[in-house]
């Protein structure tokens, strides 16, 4: 596997976004509008060789802001007949707990989050400075109340005792690329023949790598590889999340799964698959047989987008300003959330 030099913006947060550093003076990057980004998606779940039950659940959308001038008396040419904006959102989600708790807990997560975009007057789909940080700051109170709600309806159902969830979110708008993640479920980026782990790992196993008393390749084996140390359910909306902002180019291939394909295939026959230059839905297909093939001990959840991002000054431009960055750091909080009996 090829390490891939990128900058992303990262932080790991109990959901208070630092100030952004300011891009005055900087000129900025040019672009291709969103509408001319090409996404091929595709996405499959399997209950597995072993668990009865699929407690992963997943969804992919669209969403788009177009206006269609309809009839006009302006000379020709001086406005555009459509203009528009495209965004993609991609979201994995592994649930945990007893009897169908995790199952609950999944479904719970996904439908609650796309309940409160619904209602949300803004959908992020102009990325600035300013909108940048208005998006996070609404991702932030998304997953705050996933918490709350999940909590809750844990203590309002025994049966429902103690369930939790990962849920790992992938946004992506023009070339912009957001990850707000909790839990093990993971995204990687494929480019020019590498793949990058974007998401980190909330576990004991990961922990102790990253504390030095595990080597880094020992984590896959650990037997505290799926113990989460942070996930939705049981923090009362008192939880902590990473986010990452990246930009992509043409050719990158996203990946976002469950444990239940990492723990099967190591990245380096991950790698392998996405490199073989097949279509979104096949890639997932065969990552999925290779997991099933390797045992297929746990739920699979996989999803695969492919972005076809033309050269900016080939595709109308959008006149926006500020924009922010991807050297710009946000602050880091590294302070360790509590621990749960289990994993995804």
């Amino acid at each position: 596997m090829t390490a891939m030099p990128m900058k992303f913006e990262t932080s790991h947060y109990e959901f208070l976004v630092s100030p952004l550093s300011s891009t005055a003076g900087r000129p900025t990057p040019r672009e291709p509008a969103s509408m001319a980004v090409r996404v091929d998606l595709g996405a499959a779940s399997h209950a597995g060789n072993v668990r009865e039950r699929n407690e992963d659940h997943f969804m992919v959308a669209k969403a788009t802001r177009r206006l269609d001038v309809l009839m006009d008396n302006l000379p020709a040419g001086e406005v555009p007949d459509e203009l528009g904006e495209d965004a993609y959102s991609m979201v994995v989600a592994d649930g945990m707990g007893g009897m169908n708790a995790g199952d609950v807990a999944s479904m719970l997560a996904i439908s609650t989050g796309m309940k409160l975009a619904d209602r949300s007057v803004k959908w992020g789909f102009k990325i600035n400075e300013r909108e940048a940080r208005d998006l996070l700051n609404r991702m932030s109170l998304y997953f705050q109340e996933i918490d709350l709600r999940l909590t809750r309806k844990s203590e309002g159902d025994r049966r429902l005792f103690g369930m939790g969830t990962t849920l790992t979110l992938a946004y992506s708008v023009g070339a912009h690329l957001f990850l707000i993640h909790v839990g093990d479920s993971r995204a990687y980026l494929y480019r020019d023949g590498g793949l990058v782990q974007l998401t980190h790992d909330h576990t004991v196993a990961q922990a102790l790598a990253d504390a030095g008393q595990i080597r880094p390749d020992e984590v896959r084996t650990h037997a505290r590889r799926n113990t989460l140390t942070n996930y939705l359910g049981g923090h009362r909306g008192k939880i902590r999340a990473d986010v990452r902002w990246a930009r992509l180019e043409d050719g990158d291939r996203l990946l976002v799964c469950s444990d239940g394909l990492t723990d099967m295939v190591d990245d380096a026959a991950i790698a392998g698959a996405m490199g073989r230059g097949e279509g979104a839905q096949a890639t997932v297909d065969r990552l999925l047989q290779m997991a099933l093939d390797a045992g297929g001990k746990d739920n699979v959840t996989i999803i695969v987008a492919d972005y076809a991002v033309p050269d900016p000054d080939e595709t109308t431009l959008r006149p926006d300003s500020g924009e922010l960055d991807v050297a710009d750091t946000v602050e880091r909080d590294t302070a360790p959330p509590p621990s749960a009996p289990g994993g995804g």
